[in-house]
């Protein structure tokens, strides 16, 4: 399956990035790195996250750090499309079941 990541998503990433470069430029590479990883499970495990309580929505929590992608799967097309990553601190937008 195929991982898109929307405009948001990708604005999310890179602000993520940018808060922990200014502060450890190694750590920010570790932290994109673990969550472009947690990305590439996509592909294989689509359904990997936990559902939440927005329709379609999926929570998958990237290992050893505290961010949470959320993506919907859309079979008919072949993706799962990243709507936002969050760190697990900030207020959910998506809130679990």
């Amino acid at each position: 399956m195929k991982v898109r990541i929307s405009r948001r998503a990708a604005r999310d990433l890179s602000d993520i990035a940018d808060y922990i470069r200014a502060r450890n430029p190694s750590a920010a590479l570790r932290v994109r790195d673990a969550i472009l990883d947690s990305l590439n499970i996509l592909t294989r495990f689509p359904n990997a996250g936990r559902q939440q309580g927005v329709e379609d929505v999926r929570k998958l929590i990237v290992p050893r750090y505290p961010y949470l992608i959320y993506y919907t799967v859309a079979p008919a097309q072949g993706e799962a499309v990243v709507v936002a990553i969050q760190h697990a601190a900030q207020e959910r937008e998506y809130s679990d079941l």
